[in-house]
């Protein structure tokens, strides 16, 4: 009866370690694509951060390689698709654009809360 109780939590430890492996490899993953959300525009710079930081850990294994095939265009290119000026003609770039766009608009509006408290 031991065996199977070393066993199970054996088992427990196991898992714990692969979850805080997952952990480690999404956070340096994210740090990676950090220096790769550095554009020569700020406002590439504010969105795709935003982005990253609210939205990158739900998207599954092909909205990431998408994520990271969309880092690889030229910032004007990026420009125009996140100000809504084109729109890619892949529909798997057209919805991570959509998803980017939807972050900037419901992101945390903490200046216009504070702004008003101030008056």
């Amino acid at each position: 009866m031991s065996e199977c109780g070393g066993s199970a939590a054996s088992l427990a430890q196991r898992r714990a370690g692969s979850f805080q492996a997952e952990a480690l490899g999404l956070e340096r993953q994210i740090q990676r694509l950090r220096w790769q959300c550095r554009r020569g525009m700020l406002e590439l710079d504010l969105l795709l951060n935003r982005f990253l930081d609210q939205r990158y850990a739900e998207l599954d294994s092909a909205g990431s390689a998408d994520f990271e095939r969309l880092l690889g265009y030229q910032d004007q290119i990026l420009q125009d698709w996140l100000l809504g000026q084109a729109v890619p003609a892949d529909p798997a770039l057209s919805r991570l654009v959509a998803a980017i766009q939807d972050c900037m608009l419901e992101g945390p509006r903490a200046s216009s809360s504070n702004a008003g408290a101030e008056r």
